[in-house]
């Protein structure tokens, strides 16, 4: 057992002979409850709801545009106006599923030989809004469409490395 430094009173006795006065300071510092007045349940991520944003969109797809690209057998060109004007930070989900719905169509429609090209003529701000949809079609697969999306995946991926992949998957504005 080990003694205060400079007595030789046991610890033990010490904390006896001086039990009052240690509660009368304890007494002191537990009367602060400004500590307690945060409400930690609020920061739950179970308790976290989106709030939807009035704000004005600054981009915003021509869908009748893109549409009529498609029809033409303009795909690449329906690829780079489709994101270029793509809403990310818009929280509606029946807008996300429209635009998941059209940049689906648009890939499907590019040629496996039109792809790699077609990726680098984009930039890399275009390619990692590109990689968010292709994860997100990964989430709701069609026929044929996980095949397709790997082979831009990859073809993303070879340009861009993994700080594509990373920076999309820290990114909070989901496709």
């Amino acid at each position: 057992m080990g003694t205060l430094p400079h007595t030789n009173t046991p610890l033990t006795a010490n904390l006896f002979l001086n039990s009052s006065f240690d509660r009368r300071i304890m007494s002191k510092t537990t009367d602060n409850r400004a500590f307690r007045t945060v409400d930690v349940d609020l920061y739950n991520e179970d308790n976290y709801k989106e709030e939807f944003d009035n704000e004005v969109d600054t981009g915003s797809t021509d869908d009748n545009q893109i549409n009529s690209l498609l029809n033409s057998n303009k795909n690449v060109e329906a690829l780079k106006l489709f994101l270029s004007g793509t809403p990310l930070n818009n929280k509606d989900p029946a807008a996300k599923k429209s635009a998941l719905d059209l940049a689906m169509r648009i890939m499907m429609a590019v040629k496996q030989s039109q792809i790699e090209e077609a990726v680098k003529d984009l930039d890399n701000d275009s390619r990692d809004v590109l990689m968010k949809f292709i994860y997100k079609g990964f989430e709701v697969p069609s026929k044929d469409s996980s095949a397709n999306l790997l082979i831009w995946h990859e073809k993303i991926f070879n340009l861009n490395g993994v700080g594509s992949v990373v920076r999309v998957l820290t990114d909070k504005r989901k496709a």
